[in-house]
């Protein structure tokens, strides 16, 4: 079998794996659609008396906060520990044998359990909070062809960060010191928590530009809302890119350290 035709049966099973847990799926659904109706009215707030919140109308973060819900369960930002787990317990070194990279694998795993959350995940949120609200609808044409692509370099960044994350278990017994961190880091400067831009001038563009943890949600959802023009727009899927090229990278250089470290332990 061809590497793109075994990257597709790895996308594929992990496409299968989650949705075999159905019921974990619809309550996380509805998680996400309370959680909803929540912050809605939190950023709602913000606008009182002027309409507009640095920079985003009433409308267009109601859209914010429901495609936001809806794209938490497609980007991923907690949970996946598969790989820390495999190196805690030895497993990993059945991973090391096998013809796929590991951050391939992985990589494929990670796509297929987006692919189920654009399915599952992303509808129930999105339909209430249209249903239920007023939500900012992109007019321009070139939006829709720009947002998934914009959604896909979102998943594979924030693929990025998770895998080097879990792959500090290669050196630290314990790393949920670190998962901590990184939980409450990527909650509040990805955009999931409030819009970047909320935060003053020098910290956003600090985040933005020092940091790839906007283009995790913050550029996908500013992308859907058009708070800035077309052009502005292919410039943060530039960034997007970036990042994700970079990220990549970072990540197969950490797994062949890694590799040579657990050979030089004998391990």
């Amino acid at each position: 079998m061809s590497q793109i035709g075994t990257f597709q049966v790895l996308i594929v099973s992990g496409f299968r794996r989650y949705a075999t847990y159905r019921q974990a799926t619809v309550a996380s659904a509805v998680t996400n659609t309370v959680f909803g109706f929540l912050r809605t009215y939190v950023l709602l707030a913000a606008t009182a008396g002027t309409g507009i919140a640095a920079g985003y109308s009433e409308s267009q973060l109601v859209m914010f906060v429901w495609l936001g819900q809806g794209l938490y369960g497609v980007v991923g930002f907690w949970g996946w520990t598969d790989l820390a787990d495999r190196i805690r317990t030895g497993d990993v070194v059945v991973d090391l044998i096998r013809p796929v990279h590991p951050v391939t694998a992985y990589l494929a795993a990670d796509l297929g359990r987006a692919g189920h959350g654009m399915l599952t995940r992303l509808v129930i949120p999105l339909t209430v909070g249209v249903i239920a609200f007023d939500p900012y609808l992109p007019r321009h044409p070139a939006t829709y062809a720009l947002l998934p692509v914009s959604i896909l370099l979102a998943v594979l960044v924030s693929f990025g960060c998770r895998f080097l994350v879990n792959a500090a278990g290669y050196w630290m017994l314990d790393i949920r010191g670190i998962t901590l961190a990184w939980g409450v880091l990527s909650g509040v400067a990805s955009g999931l928590t409030f819009p970047v831009r909320f935060l003053p001038d020098w910290l956003a563009d600090l985040l933005w530009f020092g940091t790839p943890l906007p283009s995790m949600l913050q550029v996908p959802l500013d992308i859907a809302v058009e708070r800035v023009p077309l052009r502005a727009q292919l410039g943060l899927l530039a960034l997007q890119a970036a990042w994700a090229v970079a990220l990549l990278a970072v990540c197969v250089v950490v797994q062949r350290r890694a590799e040579r470290r657990l050979v030089i332990q004998g391990g």
